[in-house]
């Protein structure tokens, strides 16, 4: 653990404030291209996360009452001050969570979406009215904010998922407490520092960082009155279990291993570049990822095919000209994919194209893993039941498209 003095600290958002956390525990945050250390990130202590939470309580009551108008302005001014910011911010998520700067690029675009869907909040906002539903009876329904609001967000799209969370809640009338991922969250405090820049009052929005510990007092927290996060399914599932059982509103996006059928009338070069972008794009680093195709028929002899277009993936890191895959994001991640690499080897599958050790000049200590595709997988395998969250393909074989389904 680095402890120099000369590596910049970040900040926790309480109030609208951001501070300095008076923790003891604290994680570096790594270039996973270089190993360089680029900041150190506070476990915020418990005490600093009943601030945060205490804060968006009490701008709950004024912030509840604020004119739908005047909220909608802010989210316009927001939406104009990461379109100016967009090359600044690409450059900082790349620098933390190693993917292209395009892909950067457009984590903060798919984000930037839904800042301006917030800005519209006025149509969003309209109840209903129904006359004469009974003798003398009307109904109607009013949308209300619910009061705190938490977000806990991955390291995979670490400007797109908050950017999901924070600006609808608020934009609503809710306040909000950001947990983002401890190993990128750079990006995150850039977009709550141009947040309020464009209006965001003291204690609307607050952001706090840490591990699990941080996690479960978000989930038990009684002042907080819904939690969404994404994440890992491990994690989603116990955050679903224990802020449900606590009394509150949540939604968990979880992981998933995503399955293409190929059949053999399949425009095959269109094909082949879908499978590839799917399944190698971000390193493999996105729920959405492909994990398994299924080739039907006489598709199941393209895997030769399907490996020349892997093959012809670019591996650096993601500051680099014409990148096409970057690094992991972490050593545990390294660590982790290489061996269920390997665990798809010694279980039988067949290893078509090894991406293990790329030779990556100038970024020799870079998290780095190519392109990987088995064939010959069966369901009992690890890498088939796993969410391996690198660039791996699994491809298996049926005779027909009823047989790749069942």
């Amino acid at each position: 653990m680095t402890t120099s003095s000369s590596i910049s600290t970040v900040k926790l958002l309480i109030d609208g404030q951001f501070v300095e956390s008076t923790t003891e525990q604290w994680r570096d945050i790594v270039n996973p291209a270089t190993q360089e250390v680029l900041a150190r990130v506070p476990f915020a202590t418990a005490a600093e996360i009943d601030r945060a939470v205490a804060s968006a309580k009490e701008a709950f009551k004024s912030w509840r009452k604020t004119p739908i108008g005047a909220r909608a302005r802010i989210f316009l001014k927001y939406q104009q001050l990461i379109r100016e910011n967009m090359k600044e911010l690409a450059a900082i998520l790349t620098a933390e969570q190693g993917k292209t700067l395009a892909d950067a690029e457009g984590d903060v675009f798919r984000g930037l979406e839904v800042v301006e869907h917030a800005a519209g909040i006025g149509n969003l906002q309209l109840g209903e009215l129904a006359n004469n539903v009974a003798s003398g009876v009307d109904t109607y329904t009013l949308l209300q904010p619910l009061g705190v609001c938490a977000g806990i967000t991955p390291f995979n799209f670490p400007a797109m998922i908050p950017l999901w969370m924070f600006p609808m809640a608020i934009a609503t009338g809710n306040t909000f407490v950001l947990k983002p991922s401890e190993q990128d969250p750079m990006v995150t405090m850039r977009l709550a520092e141009l947040a309020l820049e464009a209006g965001v009052p003291p204690g609307v929005l607050n952001v706090v960082h840490g591990g699990a510990e941080a996690v479960n007092a978000i989930c038990d927290h009684p002042d907080i009155k819904a939690v969404s996060f994404v994440g890992s399914t491990k994690v989603g599932t116990h955050v679903y279990n224990r802020a449900s059982q606590a009394g509150k509103r949540v939604q968990c996006m979880m992981g998933a291993k995503n399955h293409a059928i190929v059949l053999p009338d399949a425009h095959k070069e269109q094909t082949l570049n879908n499978l590839a972008g799917a399944a190698f794009g971000a390193a493999g680093q996105r729920c959405m990822a492909l994990s398994v195709v299924v080739l039907v028929g006489e598709a199941q002899a393209w895997i030769p095919d399907l490996v020349a277009k892997a093959r012809t993936l670019k591996v650096n890191a993601g500051v680099e000209a014409g990148t096409d895959v970057g690094p992991l994001v972490s050593c545990a991640a390294l660590d982790r994919v290489s061996g269920l690499i390997e665990r798809g080897v010694q279980e039988g599958a067949k290893l078509e194209l090894d991406g293990r050790n790329p030779s990556v000049a100038g970024y020799e200590h870079g998290n780095f893993v190519g392109p990987t595709l088995f064939s010959g997988v069966t369901p009992e395998m690890s890498i088939y039941r796993e969410e391996i969250f690198g660039p791996v393909l699994c491809i298996m074989a049926a005779d027909t498209m009823d047989d790749a389904i069942a």
